[in-house]
């Protein structure tokens, strides 16, 4: 069937959400005149991207594979709008396996897991990536790596879901166990007192003092894996842990381990992460939209970044946002400083 023809002509872009997205995301676009043919195009950095949906003042367009630039034109058939700037995130390193949050070192060299799925043994457990986006292998023989933070004198901390140990690891490589009997040990982050806190699956979160004498800090309901943990702005520990639901919460911890629910809305939160101004940033989806939430200190939320399987998140010391799907990392030059973890 024919469509209408509209008579003023070129299409017009009047916003585009979210701000910035990965290669897979999607781009809300509103506008008029956006559609005035059966075919229209609307392409990402001179690349075609697929179109999800397309009426005249209302589009989603798909980011396509190998887009770096983010100028978005549409073309209605006629003419073409202006191009609209966003920001695309930039592919920097695959054939990884995350499952949390990149670690960052104070010199802006990013680590990253190469997991496996339980049990399984793989020839290298992380990886090093410099700032000339090289790959290189950083540590092998840990089982199911899975939790990475740095603690105030550069020693990196690894925790292994597989056996419930916390290994430290100097700058040059050298790996020790730090601390065992964890559980299921997923995420680790630490306090401003040096004090590194571990999730355990089940819910329980350890904390261990600098001498390692170890306490249980806080337990969440049993159905709650204390999957990912970060410390926010006001000392306080936030923990996710992703369910089947899709109104999933994100929980704040007390100092004094009282817990409590800080947002709740979310589908499958995962990876946290604190900007300067104290706004948090979540991989998750928004109401059925994927990618990096973020949400404000009045608690008002909205998607960030969109990009699908996005599990960790960390920010540069050149404030751009390394980005961790479940195979690889991306950087997005979203210009924010992000809080200092110790």
């Amino acid at each position: 069937m024919a469509l209408l023809k509209n008579s003023e002509g070129r299409p017009e872009i009047a916003r585009v959400q979210p701000a910035a997205a990965i290669p897979g995301g999607e781009f809300q676009i509103y506008g008029k005149n956006l559609l005035r043919t059966e075919r229209p195009r609307v392409t990402v950095g001179n690349m075609p991207a697929s179109l999800v949906v397309a009426s005249d003042t209302y589009m989603v367009a798909r980011v396509p594979e190998g887009a770096s630039v983010g100028e978005l034109v549409v073309e209605n058939g006629e003419k073409s709008s202006r191009a609209w700037i966003c920001d695309i995130g930039v592919q920097i390193a695959d054939t990884l396996h995350p499952v949390a949050n990149p670690a960052i070192d104070s010199k802006g060299n990013i680590f990253a897991t190469l997991s496996g799925s339980r049990g399984q043994k793989t020839q290298v457990s992380v990886y090093r990536i410099d700032l000339n986006y090289n790959i290189r292998p950083f540590l092998t023989d840990i089982m199911n790596a899975t939790g990475l933070a740095f603690d105030g004198d550069g020693m990196l901390y690894v925790s292994s879901r597989h056996d419930g140990i916390i290994y430290q690891v100097t700058p040059a490589g050298a790996m020790s166990l730090f601390a065992e009997g964890m559980g299921v040990a997923t995420g680790i982050a630490f306090d401003l007192e040096g004090n590194l806190y571990v999730g355990d699956r089940s819910g329980t979160i350890f904390k261990i003092a600098p001498n390692r004498q170890i306490y249980v800090f806080a337990t969440l309901e049993t159905s709650i894996a204390a999957y990912h943990l970060a410390f926010g702005p006001d000392c306080a520990l936030y923990v996710t842990g992703p369910t089947t639901s899709s109104f999933d919460s994100v929980y704040r911890v007390s100092p004094a381990g009282v817990v409590e629910v800080f947002y709740r809305g979310l589908g499958r939160p995962q990876g946290i992460a604190f900007d300067i101004q104290g706004r948090m940033y979540v991989a998750a989806s928004l109401r059925g939209r994927k990618g990096v939430v973020r949400i404000a200190t009045d608690g008002e939320a909205e998607l960030f970044v969109s990009g699908p399987g996005i599990v960790g998140l960390a920010f540069t010391p050149s404030r751009a946002l390394c980005l961790a799907t479940n195979s690889a990392l991306y950087k997005l030059d979203a210009g924010i400083q992000g809080k200092p973890l110790i």
